[in-house]
């Protein structure tokens, strides 16, 4: 069983030193899985949602402990939990935060039960068990080991269990932001976004997101003729649609670094193979940029993602019989934009690429904020990489822009250094997020305990 040794039973930070009790981690991890088996058999997909259902859930276990939390809800069945430890106020909060609902499960597809919780092979099955109920579960035990050791604190330590992460902000992030800030106000916070990478039998590397790209839906509209199928015409919607279509799926925006993923580039080249490291050092160059950036959507197309806006034709739609010439024809893109990019100027360029004045081109409004990144030269990413350093000796810190959306958006646009951290995973286990036979490593979750319950002190025990 693989499990960094944790040993320290004092924890630096300069000249200062954090409590020197330390928790029985073999326990804290037996409750983890006890607690996260029981949470994932709370239904809380959404929709409908019904995250009122996995906050009670919550709630009683903290109050075992004397923690006292709230319930918050827009609308009936749609809770968010609150629960704070107070500090002596020396600095502001830290906010642990996750999600309460899921996505749904196409139970055909799946070999076991998506709610029974199975423990098969080392791994621990079930929808939310990766995304969000295991970051969720190790987020509460930080918060239940705090308590029973009675760790002096300098900040508040924040518990934010929220629903409707899954496409309905409204009820969750956007409500607490909104009519709850109160509440959850702090100066740093921790949320999913990012992971312990296994690989080869070790942590690889510690990500963590700093920034994410914002999604900008855009549609393409093609109109022409309506007519028989049997006389063909060359104002044929599907015609010039599909052509559209092709040229965006085929281009590529321009390579845009920013900060954070110009630190990842960098760090990843360093313990990386050597012809995996070729590509990460010449993205830029200027002879070989071009062939190393197809190469790099070939064979990583997420690290291709993070290189610039992204373009996906996903969905197209037009006619209705086979035998006849629809009126109109439409395409949905799914764009992933850069934090800082300029909606205007990319949908132009869109237009220009498209090349086809019998094809529109429309972006729609996103909901999701585009703040600046989180820091990287502050005291919460130094205790990251800190810890990192001490538990993952051979490891590094990246620093990550996530291609995907979470709630830390948000937060950031209220001028929180926010961060996003995760279970320790493969790149199989990864990609079962969403999908079929989602599952977290149970020797993992020990590994995540460990690691998250260090960062916390260093950033919020006197």
């Amino acid at each position: 069983m693989f499990r960094p040794a944790l040993a320290l039973a004092i924890l630096t930070i300069g000249a200062a030193t954090i409590p020197a009790a330390q928790p029985d981690f073999a326990k804290a991890h037996e409750e983890i899985v006890t607690n996260l088996r029981a949470f994932i058999g709370v239904d809380t997909m959404n929709p409908p949602g019904n995250e009122t259902r996995g906050a009670k859930f919550l709630q009683d276990l903290l109050a075992r402990d004397g923690i006292a939390s709230e319930i918050y809800e827009k609308e009936a069945g749609r809770g968010n939990l609150v629960a704070r430890l107070k500090g002596s106020g020396g600095k502001q909060p830290l906010l642990l935060l996750g999600h309460l609902d899921t996505v749904g499960v196409q139970r055909d597809q799946w070999t076991v039960d998506p709610f029974a919780a199975e423990i098969k092979d080392g791994y621990l099955y079930g929808r939310g068990a990766l995304d969000d109920k295991g970051m969720l579960t190790v987020c509460l035990e930080v918060m239940l080991l705090l308590k029973r050791l009675n760790v002096p604190l300098e900040r508040d330590v924040i518990f934010l269990a929220e629903a409707g992460e899954e496409g309905t902000p409204q009820v969750g992030i956007d409500y607490m932001v909104n009519e709850h800030w109160d509440k959850i106000a702090c100066e740093f916070a921790i949320n999913e976004g990012g992971e312990l990478s296994f690989k080869d039998g070790r942590v690889h590397y510690v990500g963590v997101s700093t920034t994410e790209k914002v999604p900008r839906p855009v549609f393409l509209y093609a109109k022409g003729t309506s007519g028989h199928g049997s006389k063909p015409l060359l104002d044929n919607p599907v015609v010039h649609l599909g052509e559209a279509v092709a040229r965006l799926g085929r281009w590529q925006p321009p390579l845009r670094l920013n900060e954070t993923t110009r630190v990842f580039f960098e760090r990843l080249a360093k313990i990386s193979p050597p012809e995996e490291a070729f590509l990460y050092e010449n993205l830029e160059d200027p002879v070989l940029g071009e062939t190393v950036q197809m190469k790099l959507w070939q064979s990583k197309p997420g690290y291709n993602s993070m290189l610039r806006t992204s373009v996906s034709p996903n969905i197209i739609e037009g006619g209705f019989r086979r035998n006849v010439i629809p009126t109109d024809a439409r395409a949905q893109v799914d764009v992933r934009a850069l934090p800082d990019e300029d909606p205007e100027k990319f949908v132009e360029l869109l237009r220009q690429v498209v090349n086809n004045p019998r094809v529109e081109v429309v972006m729609s409004a996103s909901s999701q904020p585009a703040p600046p990144p989180s820091r990287l030269d502050n005291e919460m990413f130094r205790a990251f990489e800190r810890v990192q350093q001490r538990m993952f000796p051979d490891a590094t810190t990246l620093p990550v822009m996530i291609t995907g959306a979470t709630d830390s958006a948000p937060l950031r646009g209220k001028g929180v250094q926010a961060y996003g951290i995760g279970c320790l995973r493969t790149e199989e286990d990864a990609l079962r997020m969403h999908g079929d036979d989602e599952r977290v490593q149970v020797a993992g979750l020990r590994t995540f305990i460990e690691y998250l319950y260090a960062v916390v002190l260093e950033v919020a025990a006197k």
